[in-house]
Order: C-alpha cells, then sequence, then structure tokens
C-alpha cells in the first residue's frame, strides 16, 4: 500500500489563494480582459475594406470629444503623449495593420500577449520594480504557452504579420510602464486624453502609404459593421476597459496587473472558433491553459508549493521552508492602494 509521504512525493500540491489585489479589483481585471480578447473579433469584423490606419483614426477620434467632459489628468501633457503614443497609437497601428495582413484574430490575441515579458522587464529596469519569483514562474507559463502556439501554427501566418504583432506588443509593455509611472491619480481622463494625439498622425500615415483615394473610398465604404465595431471598441474596449486598466496600473505594481490580460486570449480564441470558424489546434488550446496558469501563478491567486518528505524541507540549501517563503512574501507584498 502507498503510504501518505509517498503520495504527496507522487503530487504538486496547489493552494488558492488571495494575492496583493482584491477581490474587486481581480474581477475588473477579469472583465478587461474580456472586453479585449472579444475585440479582435469585433475588430476583424468591421474592418472589412477599410485601411487599417484609417480604422485605427476613426476609433479613436470618436473617443476625442470626451476631454470636452473629462478635466486633463494632473500630469505634464508629454506624459499623457506618451501614454498615448506607445499605449494606443503604436499598439493598435501594429495590430491593424497584423490583422490586415493575415493574422488571425485569435492568434493575435495569443501573440500579443508578449506585452507582459515586455513590461515586466522594462519595469524592473526602468520603475526598479523586480518581479517576485512567482511573478517569474507566472511569467515562464504565459511564455511556455506562446511557445507552444507559436510551434503550432506550422508556418501558415505570414512572418511580417507575426512581426507586426509583435511590434504591437512591445509599443503596449513600454506604454504600461510610461502608465505606472505617471501614477496619474484617475485612469479614465488618462485615456481619454491621451486618445488626442493618435487621429490626426495615424490619418496622415493612411493617406501617404493607402493614398486619399482609398481613404475616401474607405470612410464611404464604413458601413454599418464598421460603424458598430469603431463603437464597440472605442466605447467599452478604449474608454472602458482602458480607463480601468490605467486606474489598476496607478493602484499596484506592474506585475500584479499586466498578467491578467493573459485571459483575453482564451476568450478571443473562443470567440473566434463560435464567430469566425476558427476552429483552435492542439497547440492553441494547450497554449491557452498555460497562459491561464500563468495568470493564477503570477497574480498570486494559485500558489504552488512542493511537499515534504519524511519531515525533510524541499527547498534547497539556505533557502526557506516552502510555508515560510509564502508568509514572508505575502508580509512585503504592497497593501492595494499604496
Amino acid at each position: 500500500m502507498i503510504g501518505g509521504a509517498n503520495i504527496r512525493w507522487c503530487f504538486m500540491v496547489c493552494r488558492v489563494t488571495l494575492g496583493p489585489v482584491n477581490r474587486r479589483d481581480m474581477s475588473l481585471a477579469a472583465l478587461v480582459a474580456a472586453l479585449w480578447g472579444f475585440n479582435f473579433v469585433v475588430i476583424d469584423w468591421g474592418m472589412g475594406s477599410v485601411p487599417p490606419l484609417l480604422f485605427v483614426a476613426i476609433r479613436f477620434a470618436v473617443v476625442v470629444p470626451a476631454c470636452l467632459f473629462v478635466p486633463r489628468p494632473a500630469v505634464p501633457f508629454r506624459t499623457v503623449a506618451a501614454v498615448g503614443a506607445f499605449m494606443s497609437l503604436g499598439q493598435f497601428g501594429f495590430l491593424y495593420l497584423s490583422l490586415h495582413l493575415g493574422m488571425p484574430p485569435g492568434l493575435a490575441a495569443l501573440v500579443l500577449q508578449a506585452q507582459v515579458v515586455f513590461t515586466i522587464v522594462i519595469a524592473a529596469f526602468a520603475l526598479r520594480e523586480p518581479p517576485s519569483r512567482a511573478q517569474v514562474l507566472g511569467v515562464g507559463f504565459g511564455v511556455a504557452g506562446l511557445a507552444v502556439v507559436a510551434l503550432g501554427t506550422g508556418g501558415r501566418v505570414p512572418l511580417l504579420a507575426l512581426a507586426l504583432c509583435l511590434l504591437a506588443g512591445l509599443s503596449w509593455g513600454i506604454g504600461n510602464v510610461v502608465s505606472r509611472a505617471s501614477k496619474a491619480p484617475g485612469g479614465f481622463a488618462l485615456t481619454v486624453w491621451s486618445a488626442t494625439v493618435v487621429p490626426v498622425p495615424l490619418l496622415g500615415l493612411s493617406l501617404a502609404v493607402d493614398g486619399p483615394s482609398a481613404v475616401t473610398r474607405g470612410l464611404e465604404q464604413l458601413g454599418w459593421h464598421g460603424a458598430l465595431s469603431t463603437v464597440y471598441t472605442a466605447g467599452l474596449c478604449t474608454l472602458v476597459g482602458y480607463a480601468i486598466f490605467n486606474r489598476l496600473l496607478s493602484k499596484y505594481p506592474s506585475g500584479h496587473v499586466v498578467p491578467w490580460v493573459l485571459l483575453a486570449p482564451v476568450v478571443a480564441m473562443a470567440c473566434s472558433w463560435w464567430l469566425l470558424g476558427e476552429v483552435p489546434g492542439t497547440a492553441e488550446l494547450a497554449g491557452a491553459v498555460l497562459l491561464v496558469a500563468g495568470v493564477l501563478v503570477a497574480q498570486g491567486t494559485l500558489r504552488i508549493r512542493l511537499p515534504r518528505r519524511g519531515g525533510d524541507d524541499l527547498s534547497g540549501p539556505g533557502e526557506e521552508p516552502a510555508d515560510q517563503a509564502a508568509l514572508t512574501n505575502a508580509a512585503s507584498s504592497p497593501m492595494p492602494g499604496r
């Protein structure tokens, strides 16, 4: 008969606990991930024959009038412009181009999550926010999930589209760090005012790249699909989603907020499967599972420890026991709102 000590050696014990982010803010982060995940399908559905850079310009032009009702955030305008340039102009300019060149929406949502790695690495150097061991492990799960998906694509995705999607993730990561460093008191005001730097540059780029006739034709052929897509992306994803996201970044360290976005690809894949007929393969499903695990581990909601055998601790020489390490990490974590 197998003894209890041997059973403990056969299995890894997982404990679900609350991390430094409270339940309400965890729910808000999950809501943002759901909104942004469905966003990829909405963009692909609404773009049609509209040039991609023009479509991004229209999206953010719809947001700009909100500046009449929202006071400017109490940060220098150069900070507002930097957030808009990286988190909005750069990210969505590259993303829409990637989708236009053939990147499937579900896969684009997965590849874009390279921003998690970019954000945590950049924040470690620029903001001196070194990731905890749990965050490193969680990001490791996420990177492994992305690698599994990439290996399973079989070269069916255009290389340029893949590169543009990665550039979108890099731009998003830089924007996350700038937003965190600004410590703006309200995420909604920062979201609204940062949109002001997007429409004119992208409209100019669209005129230069696509030509005036293509821009005119795109505006004429926007249609109700494009209008509904713009309402969703501008209203729910930009105003609501980024307002919540920037608020969370101003409240918690980047490593506790950004990993939640790893849930967005799961939503995108499910919606692409249901609405667009993009049936995910084994690699996509396995990658999605790893991404979800990465969110839970990096957030601290799921703690993983190796059990002890025969009373001996499994930690290496000079390391704290697993339970004591968990207590130490919890004590050293910043309090919500600090």
